[in-house]
């Protein structure tokens, strides 16, 4: 039985081991190219040992960038899409929550039929309704700014239905017991529903974080101005910007360093993050 069990748990962990690497060998192959010159690639070669223009390379991408392809500095890049990012996260878990709020402890007529509008949303992302969201925005003159990239994806129907689900969760007695002690609707919210929600809101606060980290399709529509270009279009001009053979050492150095941002934000809140996906009571 013992050697059963060790037998399954080597088998257990040999697979995770493959399905590591797998998954790990691509990052691996980008940082390898990211640290040789760049006739090296242009031989068709493609080394397995890591090259010795790192620091070349990497310093041109953050201080130089690739003018004549179009791309300004990565810092520039990265801080448009940390803000971007950042913006629609908080905007979507702050409106999100406050929607499930109204429709849980609410009692208005329709509020199952708004919810079910909400939910609804979700057949209509913005790659569907992009004209008539792009009208808008150039119409309230928010092209080129932090706005424009943020406001339209902000409303998520799939946190608003996240929320709601927990909320009703919440024992009724918690609300009678607040209300006894006269707290109002927005103390009980703040006080005692918010703190609740923490491992939710973790979760919901990295999925939407990398979900604006790769917008690529609306802040190609909305901003013509460098200093508002995000480091996912910075790497598109890097590869198709001119005519020349790509830079491809610097494409894959701007590729790491577009990386770290969304894997520095999983790991400070892994611990939430898995939490707040896989408990179901509270």
């Amino acid at each position: 039985m013992v050697q059963n069990d060790r037998l399954g748990t080597f088998f257990a962990h040999l697979v995770l081991i493959v399905g590591v690497a797998i998954i790990a060998f691509p990052i691996y192959v980008a940082f390898i190219a990211s640290t040789h010159a760049p006739g090296t690639f242009l031989r068709g070669v493609m080394p397995l040992l890591p090259g010795s223009h790192a620091i070349e390379n990497y310093s041109t991408v953050i201080f130089e960038g690739r003018s004549n392809a179009g791309a300004p500095p990565i810092g520039l890049m990265l801080w448009n899409s940390f803000v971007m990012a950042m913006m629609i996260a908080v905007g979507k878990i702050a409106i999100s929550l406050l929607s499930a709020f109204a429709i849980v402890y609410f009692r208005f007529r329709f509020r199952i039929f708004f919810f079910w509008i909400i939910f609804i949303t979700l057949m209509l992302p913005v790659e569907v309704r992009i004209v008539p969201t792009f009208q808008v925005v150039a119409n309230l003159n928010m092209l080129n700014s932090y706005w424009g990239l943020s406001i339209p994806l902000i409303a998520s129907a799939t946190a608003t239905f996240l929320f709601r689900q927990f909320f009703m969760t919440v024992p009724e007695e918690m609300l009678e017991a607040a209300r006894v002690d006269g707290a109002g609707p927005m103390k009980f919210f703040k006080d005692i529903l918010v703190p609740l929600s923490v491992t939710n809101i973790a979760a919901m606060f990295v999925i939407m974080f990398i979900y604006g980290w790769n917008q690529y399709l609306w802040p190609l529509l909305v901003t013509n101005d460098e200093s508002y270009y995000t480091v996912v279009m910075g790497i598109q001009r890097m590869v198709t910007g001119n005519d020349q053979e790509p830079l491809w050492h610097l494409v894959m150095a701007t590729v790491i360093l577009a990386a770290l941002p969304p894997i520095l934000v999983i790991l400070f809140m892994q611990r939430l993050f898995v939490k707040g996906l896989t408990e179901t009571e509270k």
